[in-house]
């Protein structure tokens, strides 16, 4: 992993605020930034005109992230290749990807384009979604944390986020309700007991993380809902929200697990998800 945060750049107005977030983040975490376009291959004869559109999208995207982060060096490449396969590789070697929501070639109706599903569902290290322009901050990020490896990869991430932006980290933890029979009201105390357990336990895995960052504020809830509806909701006040790419409850043959899936449809602020560095997707 190298000190600088990549952005994949298309000339989109997502890949514009994904530019401007990618840019303040570098700033605030002293990392170098690095933009690249992958140009699609237009039909013969218009390839130099495809080109000509590829670089200006790159040289006015490199100008708005100069202008935003004074200091820090900015890079630019522009490629030809597949654009997923490529930021796949870029994150390898990458502090964290950043991308747009959607590119120009997705639906007008979609909130989530096919490059950065799959980009956020197998990059080797942190992919952030970024939807729209900077919104009014509300000095606190949010993330998903329920014990497993890819919540102790998110929970990291999250507390370098939080430290960056003297933002307070607030941990969440949601435990959905058990299928039973019809007859489930029977078994109500036994749900309230077993809803208390998961909350002891939840609670008790924040400790280590306030004892070693004791420079963050770090608060913790333990909620009774589905993981995914949590989140969602504490994205109404969040920056950022971080997820891990799967939780406990996911298939393990799954890239991105539900929880992070619907985040990243119905989040109104940037998502972040993580998978550990040394797991291969």
């Amino acid at each position: 992993m190298t000190g600088r945060i990549v952005v994949g750049v298309d000339g989109s107005a997502p890949a514009t605020a994904a530019v401007e977030w990618a840019a303040a983040d570098a700033r605030r975490r002293g990392l170098d930034l690095r933009l690249v376009h992958v140009c699609e291959q237009w039909p013969h004869g218009v390839g130099e005109l495809s080109t000509k559109y590829c670089a200006g999208a790159l040289e006015v995207a490199a100008d708005r992230a100069r202008e935003l982060a004074r200091g820090v060096q900015v890079t630019t490449e522009l490629r030809a290749g597949n654009v997923i396969d490529d930021l796949i590789d870029e994150s390898a070697s990458a502090d964290s990807v950043v991308l747009g929501s959607r590119g120009l070639g997705g639906f007008g109706g979609m909130v989530l384009g096919s490059v950065s599903m799959a980009v956020a569902g197998h990059a080797r290290g942190p992919v952030v979604i970024v939807r729209g322009p900077g919104q009014e901050e509300h000095g606190r990020i949010v993330v998903g944390y329920d014990g497993s490896e890819h919540s102790e990869a998110a929970m990291q991430y999250a507390v370098e986020q939080a430290r960056a932006r003297q933002a307070r980290l607030h941990v969440l933890y949601a435990w959905q309700q058990p299928i039973f029979s019809p007859y489930a009201a029977a078994y109500n105390s036994l749900l309230e007991k077993a809803f208390q357990h998961e909350v002891r336990i939840a609670g008790e895995r924040v400790v280590p993380w306030r004892e070693k960052n004791p420079d963050v504020e770090i608060t913790d809830a333990q909620l009774w809902e589905h993981p995914a509806g949590a989140l969602i909701n504490a994205a109404t006040t969040a920056d950022l929200v971080v997820v891990g790419s799967r939780g406990l409850g996911g298939f393990a043959s799954a890239v991105l697990g539900s929880v992070g899936h619907a985040v990243l449809h119905h989040a109104t602020c940037p998502v972040a998800i993580v998978r550990p560095r040394e797991e291969r997707p």
